[in-house]
């Protein structure tokens, strides 16, 4: 594949999804509520989480706060939970987070173009990555997108 191509391809999927956010209602905390529209296998879904659980330990610290993802039955929503309590933050799911600080984290799952596009939001923080999912897991076909809004430095 050209490398003009791919950028193209990046940036079409970049910009479908922003387009796809500002559609959509927001929940309660803020955040467009966690949805997956695609089957992951147990062992994609852990690749997939283990990667951009990492990706936001670099931008957040490892371990350095509480995060509140919706419990759901999703393949992906659990393996994004293991790998956050990996990575040492503490997790809550249905409890109430009004004064906790806990900060919410919602997470979209697509297809998109023969890969899987996935994006993890807080309220001051978006990325978003594409994978190529094949029979032994996931791998990673685009650069991380972050995208940073608010105040700087806080997730």
């Amino acid at each position: 594949m050209r490398p003009l191509s791919l950028l193209i391809r990046i940036v079409i999927a970049f910009a479908c999804a922003t387009l796809l956010t500002a559609c959509q209602t927001l929940g309660p905390t803020g955040l467009v509520p966690s949805t997956v529209s695609t089957d992951l296998t147990p062992e994609t879904a852990s690749i997939i989480a283990s990667d951009m659980v990492g990706r936001f330990a670099e931008q957040t610290g490892p371990g350095n706060t509480t995060i509140h993802i919706a419990s759901d039955s999703s393949v992906l929503g659990q393996a994004l939970e293991t790998s956050l309590r990996s990575w040492g933050y503490a997790v809550l799911t249905d409890q109430k987070t009004d004064n906790t600080g806990a900060i919410a984290l919602a997470y979209v799952v697509d297809d998109f173009e023969g890969s899987v596009l996935v994006r993890l939001s807080t309220q001051s923080l978006d990325l978003t990555r594409m994978y190529k999912v094949t029979a032994g897991g996931a791998t990673p076909t685009s650069p991380l997108s972050i995208q940073q809004h608010g105040t700087a430095g806080t997730p």
